[in-house]
């Protein structure tokens, strides 16, 4: 049976209120007596009932994160922040899946707005629209992450996906690619980084004076099968490229696996970039060149907000840009250029070596 606050006040031999003062950290109390209480509590290994004291204080410590897919490396890696962040500030992050599915994205917040165990939610929506958040239960707070969906009244924090790809589209430019094929995007018509990342893209190849129609291969999801099958497909074009510009790392990953099956030499026959720089560009064969997001001051600056609307924050919404650098590899250049070459300030991206 769980030792009570009243157990801890009879065996100290002082009140049960003196106790909860002590175990709360009330200051107003004499040396002796703290002592004496943290003897008890140590002697009965007393456990605290931090869900009860947060109901009572009307907050569970609790917040969702909701990803559209939580095996994709990117975020994974984002979700590991956020439970770090989070666990400083001592709150406990459920994290759920939603396919980026409008349905499933809606019903799992509408069980949050409607569950007294939710303090907020930090959302990665990939269907729904404006008039889908716009009926959230206003006690509900809040912070959607990657791009917006469309125009809300939620906070927002996120990259600049048109500069970041128009940034790694120039360096393949430079690199010496003409025929740069992107690889990327979903069936979803509202999946917006995607449309973001292909809006980059071919305002890069006109400012270049280079053909930005033909070259796109539309994939079904952003893993490493549909990078391959994308490659398979345009090897088999009579313009092909000479350059690829994947929309997520494990496209890329991909996409390395069916060049080398197909005995092409990255990057003397084509040059392959990706985005989010997880992990696996690391210790990928070639190592891959890619964007690599702030996945930590995304994290944290997100849960700066989502407190800030959990303790009752009436201010405007807020749309908050984080930096991203290009991380130049061996995928993208046999020479890699100085660092310097191709470094921008941190809030409009930089490049540089790992």
């Amino acid at each position: 049976m769980a030792v009570t606050l009243r157990d801890v006040a009879q065996h100290a031999g002082v009140s049960p209120r003196t106790v909860s003062n002590v175990v709360n950290g009330f200051p107003h109390i004499s040396p002796a007596m703290r002592a004496k209480v943290e003897a008890a509590l140590s002697e009965l290994n007393y456990k605290p009932n931090l869900l009860a004291r947060s109901l009572r204080q009307g907050r569970t410590g609790i917040i969702t994160l909701l990803v559209p897919e939580i095996a994709v490396s990117y975020f994974g890696e984002l979700a590991h922040e956020v439970v770090e962040r989070a666990s400083e500030r001592g709150c406990t992050v459920m994290i759920d899946e939603t396919g980026g599915q409008p349905d499933r994205e809606r019903a799992l917040l509408d069980g949050a707005a409607e569950s007294s165990w939710v303090d907020g939610v930090l959302l990665s929506s990939q269907g729904l629209h404006g008039r889908d958040l716009a009926g959230l239960a206003p006690n509900m707070p809040v912070v959607l992450l990657g791009e917006r969906t469309a125009s809300t009244t939620l906070d927002h924090v996120g990259i600049d996906n048109v500069k970041a790809a128009r940034e790694v589209v120039r360096h393949l430019i430079d690199s010496g690619c003409r025929r740069i094929a992107a690889i990327g995007g979903s069936v979803g018509a509202s999946d917006a980084t995607s449309h973001l990342r292909l809006k980059g893209y071919r305002q890069e190849l006109r400012a270049a004076g280079l053909p930005a129609d033909g070259l796109y291969a539309r994939t079904p999801d952003y893993t490493r099968a549909s990078g391959a099958a994308a490659v398979r497909s345009l090897l088999g074009r009579e313009d092909r490229p000479d350059g690829l510009f994947c929309f997520s790392d494990e496209l890329a990953a991909g996409a390395l696996r069916e060049l080398y099956e197909q005995g092409l030499s990255v990057p003397s026959d084509v040059s392959v970039v990706g985005f989010d720089d997880v992990a696996e560009a690391r210790f990928a064969t070639p190592s891959l060149t890619s964007i690599r997001p702030d996945k930590a001051k995304i994290a944290t600056v997100a849960l700066d907000m989502l407190f800030q609307r959990m303790q009752g924050s009436e201010a405007k919404p807020r749309d908050v840009r984080i930096g991203y650098e290009l991380i130049v590899r061996e995928s993208s250049t046999l020479s890699p250029r100085p660092a310097r070459s191709l470094a921008r300030p941190m809030q409009r991206g930089a490049a540089r070596r790992p």
